[in-house]
């Protein structure tokens, strides 16, 4: 009987086949992997892990409001940081209220009243020295430096005034910078702590933010500050985390009403605080994660001229709003 041989399959089918493989085992495994962050992962016990306190800036408000609240609910004790006085009396007393509805154990809350976007060094630097004096002999186990500035309205670089472009790095460079290194040095002595800064879709998501060119700016280097320390501190008991947010619904961003992509400050804190503890970077809301996805699978110049288009529609409509009391030549 006469038999057929058998030949092996070319070479380059060998290969396509492997690399095929290969890439699918690989985007199968960073499937799993999204899924766990988003929906499997246990959130972290912050309070016996990295102490009772924490420190939130930009508390008043928005994001910042919201996660203060949500910390106090998993058992914390605050430290507030904002600028007016009023707002910081008002965010203290509903916490210590829902503290004292909710157990017998009540909220210990601390404000510190500091406009961080203060245009003196006397000024900037008396601010955070009465952060760290708030801090002084308690168990600081979270900072959430929050607080953010962008400008008022989308512009060309030429056209931002130079007190709104030197107030959004002042707050989301430089009050950053100096209230984490008021804080970090306490969470290294005692072996752990956490710290997360707020960055932004607008330096990580999309490749570049014409019109706010200097807040996306200052967001990467939140990001890239956020990271290196990650590295630094890790292996003295501190966690540094980057929580990207793309829109959530502030009055900072330019979009007020909630969708299935747009949450609530509310929503969006207990997504950010189940994440503190984890990878340098994360985006702790999971539809967020998916709108990066779509992002990353689009070339660099789509993304651009979209977000040009963006940014010059919001200016012009700002321009027949306001026109030459808008602030911008």
């Amino acid at each position: 009987m006469e038999t057929t041989p058998v030949t092996s399959p070319p070479i380059w089918f060998v290969v396509l086949f492997a690399v095929g493989l290969h890439a699918a085992v690989m985007w199968a495994a960073t499937f799993l992997a999204w899924l766990r962050r988003a929906f499997l992962r246990p959130g972290k016990d912050l309070s016996r892990r990295h102490g009772e306190w924490a420190v939130v800036t930009g508390a008043t408000d928005g994001i910042g409001r919201a996660l203060a609240i949500e910390l106090a609910r998993r058992g914390h004790n605050l430290v507030l940081v904002g600028r007016n006085p009023t707002k910081l009396a008002a965010v203290s007393a509903q916490i210590r209220a829902s503290a004292a509805a909710a157990a017998p154990a009540s909220c210990k809350v601390r404000t510190v009243a500091f406009d961080l976007a203060a245009g003196e060094e006397e000024e900037m630097s008396c601010g955070v020295a009465r952060v760290a004096a708030a801090v002084e002999g308690v168990d600081v186990g979270v900072l959430v430096n929050n607080a953010g500035a962008t400008y008022p309205c989308a512009a060309y670089f030429h056209e931002v005034p130079t007190p709104v472009w030197e107030a959004v790095v002042r707050v989301n460079v430089e009050a950053a910078t100096r209230i984490a290194r008021a804080v970090v040095p306490a969470m290294v002595a005692k072996g752990r702590g956490a710290v997360v800064n707020v960055g932004s879709g607008s330096s990580i998501v999309v490749p570049a933010f014409p019109l706010y060119a200097v807040y996306a700016a200052t967001k990467a280097y939140v990001d890239q500050l956020s990271r290196s320390l990650h590295v630094e501190y890790k292996y003295h008991g501190v966690d540094v985390q980057c929580q990207i947010p793309l829109y959530v619904a502030t009055k900072m961003s330019p979009v007020k009403d909630y969708s299935p992509f747009i949450p609530s400050p509310e929503v969006y804190a207990k997504a950010a605080v189940h994440c503190i503890g984890y990878e340098p970077r994360c985006v702790p809301y999971w539809r967020h994660s998916i709108q990066w996805f779509f992002a990353s699978l689009l070339p660099d110049s789509a993304l651009n001229l979209w977000r040009l288009q963006v940014g010059i529609k919001k200016r012009n409509e700002m321009k027949a709003l306001l026109g030459e009391n808008s602030g911008f030549s």
